[in-house]
C-alpha cells in the first residue's frame, strides 16, 4: 500500500508517524516547502519524498496521489495526531467491497486534541455535505482510503483546504459508497496550519464553501468502484 503524508514543517512528528506505518507499506512524504528539514528527516527514515512547490494541502495530497502506484492509496496527516497503524482496518473495508471510500471519524483523545471551535465547524460542514450529497457523515477527517484509479477518475481540482471535501462530494456524485470508522485523534505535534490560526481557519472555510457551491460533476469512475 502507498500512504500519502502531506508535510509542512513536521520534522518533530515524522519519526513517530513513520514508525507507525505498517510493515511493507510505502510512506510517501510530500514536502510542501518545509523549512525545518522535514524532507531530510523523512528520507533518512526510509520514506519516499516528493517535493510539491505549490503551497496548499490539496496540492500536497494530489502530488502524493500522482506518485502512488499501488492499487489502494491511503491518506493521513503527518503531525502525529492520527496513527497510520490503524489504516489496514480501513483498507479491508474497501478491499472486501463494503465501501469505495473509507474515512476515519476522529474521536478526540487527550486535552486539546480537537479544539471546540474546530469540532463545531466540522459539524456544520457535515450538515452542509448532507444537504448537498445525502451522505450522513459525522466527520470529514484526513485519514482515508480508496482505490487509486477511481480516485484519479474523480478529477479533483482543488489544491488548498477544499481537497478532502471535494473528494467526498465528487465520490458521492459518482455513486460511491462512502463510510466512516472511528479512529483516535490525539493532540498534534506542533502548531496547526489551519485551525491553529485565524487566517488558516478563514482560508479553509472559504475553500470548502467554494467546493460545496460547485454543481455536480459528470465524473468518470474507473476501476470498477462506486456504482450502487
Amino acid at each position: 500500500m502507498d500512504v500519502v503524508l502531506p508535510c509542512l514543517d513536521e520534522a518533530a512528528a515524522l519519526p513517530w508517524v513513520l514508525e507507525r506505518i505498517p510493515p511493507g507499506w510505502r510512506p510517501i512524504v510530500v514536502d510542501n516547502g518545509s523549512s525545518d528539514g522535514s524532507a531530510d528527516v523523512a528520507r533518512g527514515l526510509g520514506a519516499t519524498v516528493v517535493h510539491e512547490p505549490r503551497r496548499g494541502f490539496g496540492a500536497a495530497c494530489h502530488a502524493g496521489l500522482m506518485a502512488a502506484r499501488s492499487e489502494f492509496v491511503c491518506f493521513c496527516d503527518c503531525d502525529a495526531s492520527l496513527d497510520p497503524g490503524l489504516l489496514p482496518a480501513l483498507v479491508r473495508e474497501v478491499g472486501d467491497g463494503r465501501a469505495d471510500l473509507m474515512l476515519g471519524r476522529r474521536r478526540p483523545h487527550g486535552r486539546g486534541a480537537w479544539p471546540l471551535h474546530a469540532r463545531a465547524g466540522n459539524l456544520v460542514l457535515s450538515a452542509m455535505v448532507r444537504r448537498r450529497t445525502g451522505l450522513r457523515l459525522r466527520d470529514l477527517g484526513p485519514m482515508r482510503v480508496a482505490r487509486r484509479e477511481p480516485l484519479l477518475g474523480l478529477a479533483l481540482t482543488d489544491r488548498r483546504s477544499g481537497y478532502p471535501l471535494q473528494m467526498v462530494v465528487r465520490a458521492a456524485d459518482a455513486g460511491w459508497r462512502v463510510r466512516e470508522a472511528n479512529v483516535p485523534y490525539r493532540p498534534r505535534t506542533g502548531k496547526s496550519k489551519v485551525t491553529g490560526t485565524w487566517r488558516g481557519t478563514w482560508q479553509a472555510v472559504h475553500d470548502m464553501r467554494a467546493v460545496l457551491a460547485q454543481p455536480p460533476e459528470a465524473v468518470t469512475v474507473r476501476g470498477g468502484a462506486g456504482a450502487r
